[in-house]
C-alpha cells in the first residue's frame, strides 16, 4: 500500500499546471495495472483526491476500484461517487485519458440500470458527454449511453437537446448507429416525425460491410414512421445505400413491407386484418404502438385525398367514405387534423358541411421571413463544411491510393477520338 500513498502524493503535487498533468499522466500509465491489482481496497483512498483538482487520478482510482464486479449494495453508492466526479471533474484532465473515462461512465449507467433508476443517470451522463466532446459537431462514444437513458427514463426534451446539432466527426461508425437509432425513438416519442424520419434514414444508408441488427430495427421503424407522416412508403433505398443495405433489408422486413403494401391500397378493413393476424410479430419487435398509429393515420391519409377532389363534403359522406362509424367521429378527425395543421376546412355544425380551404400561409410574416433566414443561413454553413471536408478527403492519401487503383487505365490511343481543336 505504500505504492497507493505515494502515488498519492504524485497526483497531489503534479495536478497544478498542463505540463505537471503530462508528466502525471506518464506516472498513471505505468502505475496502472498495480492498481487494478489493488481495486478492492482503493475506495477508501478516494476521499484523499478532490476531483475538481485532481481529475486524472481521481479516474484512475475510480476506474481501477469499478472494474470489478459490483454488487448491488454497492451500486447506490458508487452511483453518488461517480455522478460526483463527473460534475466536477476539469474537462482538460479527463480528455488525456477518454477511454478511462468512457469506462467509468458506462459502468455508472450499467449501474443506475441495475438499480432500475435510469432518470438518475440523465444529468451526469450529459455533462459526460459535453466534457468529453472537443465541439459540439463531435459524436462522441457516451452520445448513445445518454440517449438509452432519456429514453428509458422517458426523458425526451432532454434526448431533443443533443438531436438539434448537427454532426461531423465520429470516433466509431456503432456510436453513429446506435445515436441515430435511439435518437429517432426519442423523436417519435415526441411525435416529431420528420426529424424521425431524418435519424432513421441515415442509419439505414449508413456504409456497411455487413448487414447488422441496428439497420434491420431501424428500417421497420422507418417503413412505419414514413406511412404515419407521409401516407407512403419509397420501396427502394436511395442509391447512395450500401449494396448490403437494398439487397437485404426488405427480404428482412417482409412482415412491414406487406405492411405498407396493405396500407397503400387505402382499404382500412383489410389494414385491420393484417395487424390483427401480425399482432404477435409487431409486439416481439416492440412495434405495436406504431402499428396502430399507422392504423389511425390511414383515416387521416383519406380525408386529406378528399380534400384534393372536392370543396365541400358533409361530415356523413366524409364518415361514409372513410370508413368511420359516424358523422361525428369523423368531425373529432375533421378537428383534429385542423389543429395539427394537416388540412385547412371550416365546419358548420348547423347543416353539418365541411368546407376546404387552401393554405392561408403567404410567406410575407416577420416570423416566415425569419425562419427563412435562419434556414438559409444554415445552409450556408453547411455548405462551407461540406466543401472543406471535400477538400480534406481529396488530400487524404488513403483515399488517393484506393482512388488511383479503381481509376480506369488509358492507352496512348484513347485520345485519338480528343478534337484537333484541344490539340497543342
Amino acid at each position: 500500500m505504500n505504492s497507493v500513498e505515494g502515488l498519492l502524493t504524485q497526483i497531489r503535487g503534479l495536478s497544478s499546471t498542463a505540463s505537471d498533468v503530462l508528466s502525471l499522466q506518464n506516472v498513471l500509465k505505468q502505475a496502472d495495472e498495480s492498481l487494478h491489482a489493488e481495486s478492492t481496497r482503493l475506495l477508501p483512498f478516494l476521499d484523499q483526491l478532490d476531483p475538481s483538482k485532481h481529475s486524472l487520478g481521481y479516474l484512475y482510482f475510480l476506474e481501477a476500484c469499478t472494474a470489478g464486479p459490483v454488487t448491488t449494495e454497492s451500486a447506490s453508492s458508487f452511483v453518488l461517487i461517480i455522478a460526483r466526479f463527473i460534475s466536477s471533474c476539469v474537462a482538460e484532465q479527463i480528455r488525456l485519458a477518454p477511454d478511462k473515462f468512457i469506462s467509468v461512465c458506462k459502468r455508472f449507467k450499467d449501474q443506475v440500470l441495475s438499480l432500475e433508476e435510469p432518470l438518475r443517470g440523465v444529468a451526469p451522463m450529459l455533462t459526460a458527454v459535453r466534457k468529453l466532446q472537443s465541439s459540439t459537431e463531435h459524436l462522441t462514444t457516451l452520445h448513445p449511453e445518454f440517449l438509452l437513458l432519456c429514453l428509458l427514463a422517458k426523458c425526451y426534451k432532454t434526448g431533443l437537446s443533443i438531436l438539434e446539432e448537427d454532426i461531423f466527426e465520429v470516433d466509431q461508425p456503432r456510436d453513429l448507429y446506435l445515436y441515430c437509432y435511439y435518437g429517432g425513438m426519442i423523436c417519435i416519442g415526441q411525435k416529431c416525425f420528420r426529424k424521425a424520419l431524418e435519424l432513421l434514414h441515415n442509419v439505414v444508408t449508413a456504409p456497411m460491410s455487413t448487414i447488422n441488427a441496428i439497420a434491420v430495427e431501424a428500417y421497420k421503424k422507418y417503413i412505419l414512421v414514413s406511412l404515419i407522416h407521409h401516407g407512403q412508403l419509397s420501396t427502394s433505398l436511395p442509391k447512395y445505400a450500401s449494396g448490403v443495405a437494398q439487397r437485404n433489408l426488405k427480404s428482412l422486413c417482409l412482415s412491414y413491407m406487406e405492411l405498407a403494401n396493405s396500407y397503400n391500397n387505402g382499404k382500412i378493413a383489410d389494414l385491420e386484418t393484417y395487424v390483427q393476424a401480425n399482432m404477435e410479430k409487431f409486439g416481439s419487435d416492440n412495434n405495436l404502438g406504431l402499428v396502430k398509429q399507422v392504423v389511425s393515420s390511414i383515416y387521416k391519409r383519406n380525408i386529406q385525398r378528399l380534400t384534393q377532389t372536392y370543396l365541400t363534403l358533409s361530415l356523413q359522406d366524409i364518415a361514409n367514405t372513410v370508413q368511420l362509424n359516424s358523422p361525428k367521429e369523423a368531425e373529432m378527425h375533421v378537428l383534429q387534423m385542423i389543429q395539427d395543421g394537416e388540412i385547412y376546412a371550416t365546419i358548420n355544425q348547423k347543416d353539418g358541411m365541411v368546407r376546404f380551404l387552401e393554405d392561408p400561409e403567404l410567406y410575407k410574416t416577420c416570423e416566415m421571413i425569419e425562419h427563412i433566414d435562419l434556414s438559409i443561413l444554415r445552409l450556408m454553413t453547411l455548405s462551407k463544411k461540406l466543401t472543406a471536408m471535400d477538400e480534406l478527403i481529396s488530400c487524404d492519401p488513403l483515399y488517393l491510393g484506393k482512388a488511383g487503383r479503381e481509376r480506369q487505365r488509358f492507352d496512348f490511343d484513347d485520345f485519338d477520338s480528343v478534337p484537333q481543336r484541344f490539340n497543342i
